[in-house]
């Protein structure tokens, strides 16, 4: 396994242990919808999260955040389409997990909440 698909799944595991933490149950991981993936589908109170996580191990490409494209947003947002057919009507939120994870240093985890689809 290549070194950046390693830290992506390293980023998804801590992702989703730190949003338990939080208080998120975790109900899918790398839910796929054609060709879409959802990198985690979590419930908190009545709401359904969609959750992109993005890891960087520098900012040479900018934030993690960043690299959330408006494209990207509107695959998710197909994808949880399929997503709803599973889980019934819910409440549903897209997030997205920025983890910024330094060679020797612990992973830094931000939680950035309710972005739209435009």
């Amino acid at each position: 396994m290549s070194k950046h698909l390693a830290l992506g799944k390293a980023g998804e595991t801590a992702a989703a242990d730190w949003l338990q933490q939080k208080g998120y149950t975790i109900v899918e991981r790398n839910f796929r919808w054609g060709k879409t993936e959802i990198d985690i589908v979590a419930l908190k109170g009545e709401w359904l999260h969609i959750i992109e996580v993005k890891t960087s191990s520098s900012d040479k490409w900018g934030s993690p955040e960043q690299r959330v494209t408006p494209q990207k947003m509107s695959m998710l947002q197909r994808a949880a389409t399929g997503l709803l057919r599973t889980y019934g009507r819910q409440w549903l939120q897209y997030d997205v997990v920025a983890i910024t994870w330094k060679k020797g240093d612990l992973p830094h985890l931000e939680l950035i909440e309710d972005l739209g689809c435009s």
